[in-house]
């Protein structure tokens, strides 16, 4: 049980990293630093962009589970 929890932790961290690095800047902060900055605003949100965030989201629950998980098996 912990060796799957472990894995699938390791999996949802890279899935993690990768979806907030898909996510568009908002301004501000250290993307204006790489470059952020110059890109044009569009107005309002795509549905691309709300699917991202909800993929997110859920990637985040899980990662957030596994931890949840692993710290109860492993106090044992």
């Amino acid at each position: 049980m912990t060796v799957g929890l472990s894995i699938a932790l390791i999996v949802a961290s890279v899935l993690l990293v990768l979806l907030v690095l898909l996510h568009r800047a908002k301004g501000g902060g250290l993307s204006t630093l790489f470059g952020g900055g110059v890109s044009s605003s569009l107005g309002g949100s795509s549905v691309v962009e709300k699917n991202l965030d909800r993929l997110t989201v859920a990637v985040a629950l899980l990662w957030i589970t596994c931890i949840i998980g692993l710290g109860l098996l492993l106090k044992n």
